[in-house]
């Protein structure tokens, strides 16, 4: 985990997510328009954000839930393959 600043782009990713519920449209429009990258691009930096302590640090909320999310996910794509005791 990185203890690393917020950078301005860090900062907009964040806040980008936190305010997506509230909003409608699509979301991927919405990276590429206010963030100037695609969607695959903003999600690989969020999940390399989330781990940061700078990201928990500024949003603790935001970052405890989309942990959490991500980690629920893990834990049903391991639950369905056969075998895995990861």
């Amino acid at each position: 985990m990185s203890a690393d600043p917020l950078t301005e782009r860090d900062r907009a990713i964040l806040a980008l997510e936190a305010a997506w519920p509230r909003h409608g449209g699509m979301k991927e429009e919405a990276i590429r328009a206010r963030l100037g990258m695609s969607a695959a691009r903003y999600y690989q930096l969020l999940g390399r954000l989330i781990d940061s302590e700078a990201a928990l640090a500024f949003d603790p909320m935001l970052v405890r839930r989309l942990r959490r999310l991500r980690d629920a996910r893990g834990a049903r794509r391991s639950a369905r393959i056969p075998g895995f005791t990861g």
